[in-house]
């Protein structure tokens, strides 16, 4: 109970006051995509050239793209997209399964933001927790997806099913997201809270603009939730299709 009510308590001091306003990429319109998952998904645009759509990892925005999309928007269309729960996209609260938050989900997300683009066809582009989200799409639609480029993960079978207490404690973060909520959320909004008035680069302060909030620390987390139940069902079904 208390700590529900903690929770409930950083959410009304969090959404009290106007916010920030978000920063963009130079160069680059925004707009927010309805979805066929029932949630809006905030999109950055600029370019011309082949489609290319860039997915940013956890605890960031399509704003971690600001110095290298102007120069891709030289050769591409480059489509730059929050993933759900993340920057300005919607952060919908997390099933009992996880599943509105699963990577298959996420995944129909970025094809239905590149079909409203109208790209059917389309490279692309994941950081972290987006390379998993760019894993999923390959396999759930390799009809739309030309080239795939993952950085900085590991496939999610392995994660779960391949660590050891060394791993755990070099990535404890990981795994102590995966507790039930609201137990996590409170860390992350404690630690916000105690972070407050420090020095932060425009970025951080972006980031935290975005995701700092309830609703975006519940988001990463039932990301991260989905990660180790529903996505990793779906990894090991199809392992066992080979």
């Amino acid at each position: 109970v208390a700590s529900a009510a903690l929770f409930d308590n950083a959410q009304a001091q969090q959404t009290a006051g106007p916010a920030p306003a978000p920063l963009s990429i130079p160069g680059f319109t925004t707009e927010r995509i309805a979805t066929s998952g029932g949630v809006t998904i905030n999109a950055a645009k600029g370019g011309n050239g082949p489609p290319l759509l860039l997915l940013h990892g956890a605890p960031l925005t399509l704003y971690t793209w600001r110095d290298v999309a102007p120069g891709l928007a030289d050769n591409f269309t480059v489509v730059a997209c929050d993933l759900r729960g993340y920057g300005d996209s919607d952060k919908p609260q997390g099933l009992p399964d996880h599943s509105n938050y699963s990577k298959r989900a996420m995944a129909q997300d970025q094809v239905d933001v590149m079909k409203h683009f109208g790209f059917d066809r389309f490279a692309v582009v994941g950081q972290d927790r987006g390379g998993r989200v760019t894993h999923r799409m390959a396999l759930d639609h390799a009809d739309k997806v030309t080239k795939a480029v993952l950085i900085d993960i590991a496939p999610t079978y392995y994660l779960y099913t391949h660590v050891n207490i060394d791993f755990v404690q070099a990535y404890f973060h990981w795994f102590n997201y995966l507790r039930a909520a609201p137990g996590p959320e409170n860390d992350l909004l404690a630690q916000r809270a105690a972070q407050a008035g420090q020095a932060q680069s425009p970025a951080q302060a972006e980031y935290g603009r975005a995701n700092g909030t309830p609703e975006g620390v519940h988001g990463m987390c039932e990301d991260y939730r989905a990660g180790a139940s529903i996505d990793l069902k779906h990894d090991e079904a199809d392992l066992a299709a080979k």
